[in-house]
């Protein structure tokens, strides 16, 4: 059994064929590229939350705690009474 050899016309188009593959391929590896970026991204914010969240319920398990008080009351500015206030201007 014997083969016919290609034609120019098919040789054109398998060349077309391949040239279109290796463009979509290469735009394909850059949008994997961009999701797992975005990927990345979103794991990172979620472990933000997740401290977060573990820190907010912390405080309020630790609400009646009288030193989680006065670190909230420090932090809002509140002082204990008699105690003399110095605020810095020289910023």
């Amino acid at each position: 059994m014997q083969f016919k050899r290609a034609g120019f016309l098919t040789k054109v188009v398998i060349l077309v064929l391949l040239i279109y593959m290796a463009t979509t391929l290469l735009d394909l590896r850059g949008q994997i590229q961009a999701v797992q970026e975005q990927r990345d991204a979103l794991s990172r914010q979620v472990v933000d939350q997740e401290l977060e969240n573990r820190q907010l319920s912390d405080a309020i398990a630790h609400s009646d705690d009288p030193d989680m008080l006065e670190q909230v009351a420090r932090d809002r500015g509140f002082v204990k009474q008699g105690e003399e206030l110095y605020i810095d201007v020289a910023n």
